[in-house]
């Protein structure tokens, strides 16, 4: 009896008793390991990302001027923000602009990258995805002078008009309070139509094209072949483009601010034109963190749902 007392005192432990500890420690030291290869970036983000977002929700609080003391208000600039016309007109300025950013180069660009796809996949497909997307990688600030150009009274566009007898209807398409928001929709809808057409394409080729032989067995013709086949199966990459569409809609700035500056009057102003104008120009910080936080909080609203939709099953 006092040997095998002594011998389960001195017996090696069983083999699972010796993994566990070893594997637990390799587990830990690789997530500690993950932890400071992320630790860098995470620093970057917390300091340029986190930090004057937090700063920027503490002074929508105050009324400063940059300098000075700050001022306790309260929720007194949401309410300015809300209460005058011309900083609220500004976001549905961004509404009208999300028409032309998003809702046309997302639908344009279904339909050339559907030509594309079943027409000219060969180096002439190459040759259009090029020519459509290069504005993507032109600066906006290059884009928002060029079209200034084009737009302007003595610009291509209206000496086109000119040329075939539509002299009447030139205008300096950018200086016109009727007209001026929309060119720069147009600006908008030049520059990302490339993006959404490349990114749909990518999709569509994706598809298996046993569903499309399916479809034409069953008699569908191309446009149901579109409908019932190509467009369901695109939902991730058609949330992808309304979401980066629409917050470059929301939080434009460099087109709209080379193109006309927020001008003629308060045509094109839009939220990044009127919060840069509220900080730089008259120094009404509060105000101005106001409204960029107002325009944080309907970026969130408008694109969760776009999100939401695009993850669920077709």
């Amino acid at each position: 009896m006092v040997t095998d007392v002594m011998t389960s005192e001195h017996s090696p432990p069983a083999r699972g008793a010796t993994r566990r500890p070893t594997r637990t420690y390799r587990v830990r030291r690789e997530q500690v390991a993950g932890w400071l290869f992320v630790l860098p970036a995470l620093l970057i983000y917390a300091v340029f990302v986190l930090v004057p977002l937090l700063l920027t929700v503490g002074y929508s609080f105050v009324r400063w001027n940059g300098i000075g003391p700050m001022t306790w208000v309260g929720l007194k600039n949401y309410q300015t923000v809300l209460e005058v016309p011309d900083l609220i007109g500004t976001v549905f300025n961004a509404f009208w602009l999300v028409v032309w950013f998003s809702a046309i180069p997302v639908a344009l660009g279904l339909i050339v990258a559907q030509v594309i796809h079943r027409v000219a996949m060969g180096p002439l497909g190459a040759v259009a995805r090029t020519v459509l997307f290069l504005p993507q990688v032109i600066p906006l600030v290059a884009a928002g002078i060029i079209w200034g150009w084009l737009l302007s009274l003595t610009g291509l566009v209206n000496e086109l008009l000119r040329a075939i007898g539509l002299g009447p209807f030139t205008r300096a398409w950018l200086g016109d309070f009727d007209t001026a928001l929309s060119a720069v929709g147009i600006i908008g809808v030049w520059v990302l139509l490339g993006f959404c057409t490349v990114l749909l394409l990518t999709g569509m080729s994706k598809i298996d094209e046993a569903l499309y032989e399916s479809a034409r067995i069953d008699g569908a013709g191309w446009l149901s072949e579109f409908v019932a086949v190509t467009v369901p199966l695109l939902r991730y990459e058609i949330g992808v483009c309304l979401t980066v569409t629409m917050i470059a809609a929301l939080a434009a700035f460099d087109i709209v601010y080379v193109a006309t500056g927020g001008g003629p009057g308060n045509a094109t102003a839009v939220p990044g034109i009127q919060i840069y104008v509220l900080a730089f120009s008259q120094r009404q910080i509060g105000l101005a963190s106001a409204l960029a936080v107002l325009l944080m909080a309907l970026v969130i609203v408008v694109i969760l749902p776009v999100q939401r939709l695009s993850r669920e099953n077709p």
